[in-house]
């Protein structure tokens, strides 16, 4: 296919030209908007936000950065755990929330979608407009831009793989060792002189290497012309669920037994092909003073999916002494994804967050350290969790270096998570959080180390204290935690 170079639309009298760039600086009343995200831990305090809608405009702005000597940092969504664009020394901010177009592109052979777009607004569009999706997360305002760049996992990648599996070209704004700004698109083409460009965004985290405008998304294999046939398709209903189990007569040996019938069941059922791969869960074991535990998910597709639900929830409950309180609705696929839009997206809370693939269930050491943490007396905030989120599958079909992202054989990929609004708790909190992290994995230097259970983290919920040597003692550094062996290839792109 025809590889365009930049996505400007030119001006007639019938299609003006786009607005923008505006500039905005900290005396403008949208300003104040502009640097609030989803993490009220960090606030930024740049010279000027960028509001651009074409990639000719992102141009313009990362010039601009590298002309006056300002460090830039780009923003999709705003979602970001960590300070890397609301850091103090990050001068320019380019939103790209304007870019946010879905399309099909005939010459590219490919769904474009722009780098702003959330992934609400990114479901809506193509399955309205074509009946296709990508396998994408659950959380409806998350940014496109930052999601992709770092492999990108939801409740149907059991199903579809990754959704940088579907990943056929990026539109990238660049710089070179003399300064000069220009966009570039890399696709998967084994011929494409920027080829590796294009790999480093299939997991290679968002930020690292230009600013992405614009996403191309066709399935590798897929043939024809017929846009509908380009993408995976997804089921046309899906039983959605929440399960409860409440603290109150959870003993120790209940919660534990819990999490490992739920480490068991991923095990059992994450082979390509596996019935139970339709089914996609989510386990939160939250603190006492919560009230209890929660089990969220999906069975894509109707048939038999009552059956399969039955059978999960009978795996996670066996030999656990509390009765659960369950509810389900099936929801046609696009209502089920509408639903999760009025939920608290994280705006509110200051937040911490960790993460950890598990290539086997939780051993009984790990669940015992999870156990003290939840219950610990001195400390008595409930929004304090870990989250095991059902992993494998299709995913697991891909090589470990045919995409950035290198973690290919696990079955749980955990959350850890902690959420206050009270910036004086700052070190309590963290603290909590950083202590459960480290005893969990207390026999490998306080982190994940890949090998036979573990596989490292997940770049798309970053972590500096990966980089700290007071939490990781493992002596394993950061980038190989995150990329593994993938990391010197990233470093050459």
């Amino acid at each position: 296919p025809a590889r365009p170079a930049t996505a400007g639309a030119a001006a007639t009298p019938d299609c003006p030209p786009p607005p923008g760039p505006a500039v905005v600086t900290p005396d403008d009343p949208r300003y104040a908007d502009l640097v609030r995200r989803g993490n009220r831990r960090f606030v930024g305090r740049p010279d000027e936000v960028w509001l651009v809608t074409t990639t000719e405009q992102v141009v313009e702005a990362v010039r601009e950065a590298v002309r006056s000597g300002r460090r830039p940092a780009v923003r999709s969504g705003g979602h970001c755990f960590e300070d890397f664009v609301d850091h103090p020394e990050v001068r320019v901010l380019i939103d790209l929330s304007g870019l946010d177009a879905v399309s099909f592109d005939p010459a590219m052979g490919a769904f474009a979608v722009g780098a702003g777009a959330t992934l609400g607004e990114v479901y809506r569009r193509l399955y309205l407009g074509w009946g296709v999706t990508v396998p994408g997360g659950s959380c409806p305002t998350v940014g496109v831009g930052g999601h992709v760049a770092a492999g990108g996992y939801g409740p149907l990648s059991r199903l579809h793989g990754l959704v940088v599996d579907h990943l056929y070209a990026v539109e990238v704004v660049v710089v070179d060792r003399a300064g000069e700004v220009r966009a570039v698109v890399a696709t998967r083409e084994p011929d494409d002189p920027h080829r590796d460009l294009w790999w480093a965004h299939t997991g290679g985290g968002g930020g690292s290497f230009g600013v992405v405008t614009r996403y191309w998304f066709r399935s590798p294999g897929a043939t024809g012309t017929d846009p509908a046939g380009l993408l995976p398709r997804p089921p046309g209903a899906v039983l959605t669920f929440t399960v409860r189990w409440p603290w109150d007569g959870m003993t120790e040996r209940d919660v534990t037994r819990l999490a490992g019938n739920f480490g068991r069941w991923c095990e059992r059922t994450a082979a390509p092909g596996s019935p139970g791969a339709r089914v996609y869960s989510e386990l939160y074991l939250y603190r006492r003073p919560a009230g209890g535990h929660t089990l969220i998910g999906q069975v894509a597709g109707e048939r038999d999916a009552r059956r399969l639900l039955d059978e999960h929830l009978a795996a996670l409950g066996e030999g656990v002494g509390v009765t659960p309180v369950r509810q389900e609705e099936l929801l046609p696929w696009l209502a089920s994804v509408r639903r999760r839009a009025g939920e608290d997206d994280g705006k509110r809370w200051r937040l911490k967050a960790k993460a950890a693939y598990s290539r086997t269930g939780l051993p009984e050491r790990r669940l015992a350290a999870v156990y003290h943490h939840l219950t610990r007396a001195d400390y008595d905030h409930p929004y304090g969790s870990v989250g095991l989120n059902s992993y494998g599958g299709r995913i697991n079909t891909v090589p470990s270096q045919a995409t950035a992202v290198a973690q290919r054989d696990s079955v749980i990929k955990l959350f850890y998570l902690v959420a206050w609004d009270d910036p004086a708790d700052d070190a309590r909190h963290l603290g909590w959080l950083r202590e459960f992290y480290r005893d969990v994995y207390a026999d490998q230097g306080g982190v994940p180390v890949p090998g036979r259970a573990d596989d490292g983290s997940y770049i798309g919920y970053p972590d500096t204290d990966l980089a700290d040597p007071e939490w990781n003692r493992s002596g394993v550094a950061w980038s190989t935690l995150y990329f593994k062996r993938n990391y010197r290839r990233l470093q050459r792109v």
